[in-house]
């Protein structure tokens, strides 16, 4: 197994949003590649880099004591790494990039998206445009890869890992220290023991409709307890609440989102899964190809105007996107030969689909109907959201 992975398209990215703003935020959880990446562009920048590392004391310290100073005069690539820290930047960044004798621009690194995204807001709107960092994902591992990748995850090191005992020592550390020191340092006064509890609560309820009546019941908190739980899980990156589309269509519709747990290597580890006979005996198998494969199709198609879709009487969407004016579904079935079913052909009508599309893990593209389509995991890479 290699030990290293080519993040090309991530780091084109970043250098076409370089060339064209003077900040570019990358965000992603923890230990997802942020800072590999920024050593990258480092390393091929032409011209002067400077580093500050906001985990370590000394340089936290010294953007506190004076940060105009030291910012103000920079030239070339500047990365402020872990910099929801240090939130009060943003308004020192802000005449820094007005000016018209700037000579640098600015990298920032960050896992936790509300305080990032709610400074920026406040002060660097139209000056900043953004990166989503996530793990690995299935056109950067290859198509060989697809059943470590799921059974595993996206995080580097516990993709790499080089067995399965390293694998689970390496989430067993990431989900200690996620709690224990990342919680905290974001400024949340949660338990550390109790957001655990929650966090694997949460693997049960993976891929369902959010209940936080029902979680509070099972954890014996409030309500709004179990509401600020998922908001720190979901703003540090480790839970996607997948939003309800819902329109007049005539119809009761599902008005609650559906919660996932992003990296399905955490999903598993936290379920006590970590071989794929073990995964595929398992009640929620289905529903951690789900999560896996919602992953996949947002990080190559975007995450943005992403939606689920149900009614009171069942008919459901696991995923509606839309994309330039246009509506697309998509439905995650862990089976040899997926079938049509009645929900699948309401969802087509009720959301006047151009095309849906059931994505399962074989390897043979065919035709259900005249709008729905079998389509193996492997090809969405390459998947264009038009009329096949």
């Amino acid at each position: 197994m290699q030990q290293s992975i080519s993040r090309e398209a991530l780091l084109n990215a970043i250098r076409v949003r370089l060339a064209e703003s003077p900040v570019v935020a990358l965000l992603g959880a923890r230990q997802v590649g942020k800072t590999t990446l920024a050593e990258q562009m480092a390393a091929a920048w032409v011209g002067q880099t400077v580093v500050f590392d906001l985990e370590k004391t000394g340089p936290l310290e010294a953007l506190r004591a004076a940060p105009e100073r030291l910012l103000s005069d920079r030239e070339g690539l500047v990365i402020i790494d872990e910099v929801q820290r240090m939130p009060e930047l943003f308004e020192v960044l802000r005449p820094i990039c007005d000016s018209r004798q700037r000579k640098a621009v600015f990298l920032l690194l960050g896992s936790a998206s509300w305080e990032l995204v709610k400074g920026v807001s406040e002060t660097l709107a139209g000056r900043i445009q953004f990166v989503d960092v996530a793990g690995f994902s299935l056109s950067e591992v290859g198509g060989g890869e697809l059943s470590r990748l799921w059974l595993r995850g996206g995080f580097p090191r516990a993709f790499l890992a080089e067995g399965t005992g390293a694998w689970e020592r390496w989430m067993e550390s990431f989900t200690r220290t996620f709690l224990e020191r990342d919680i905290p340092g974001i400024g949340s006064r949660v338990a550390p023991a109790a957001l655990g509890r929650f966090w694997r609560m949460l693997g049960h309820f993976h891929g369902q409709t959010w209940n936080a009546a029902e979680l509070a019941r099972s954890l014996d908190v409030s309500v709004s307890a179990v509401n600020h739980y998922r908001d720190l899980l979901a703003g540090t990156f480790m839970v996607r609440v997948l939003p309800p589309w819902f329109e007049n269509l005539g119809k009761r519709l599902v008005k609650s989102p559906k919660v996932y747990l992003r990296d399905s290597g955490i999903l598993h580890h936290l379920s006590g899964i970590s071989a794929m006979l073990e995964l595929q005996l398992h009640p929620r198998y289905g529903a951690s190809w789900e999560g896996f494969a919602l992953e996949q199709v947002l990080m190559a198609h975007g995450g943005r105007e992403a939606y689920c879709y149900g009614t009171q009487r069942g008919a459901e969407l696991d995923l509606l996107l839309l994309r330039r004016g246009r509506r697309w579904g998509f439905e995650f079935k862990c089976s040899d030969a997926p079938k049509t079913t009645k929900s699948m052909q309401v969802a087509l009508d009720d959301l006047k689909l151009e095309h849906l599309w059931v994505v399962y893990p074989g390897t043979l593209r065919y035709p259900l109907t005249e709008k729905i389509t079998a389509l193996p995991l492997l090809e969405i890479p390459g998947l264009e959201l038009q009329t096949p």
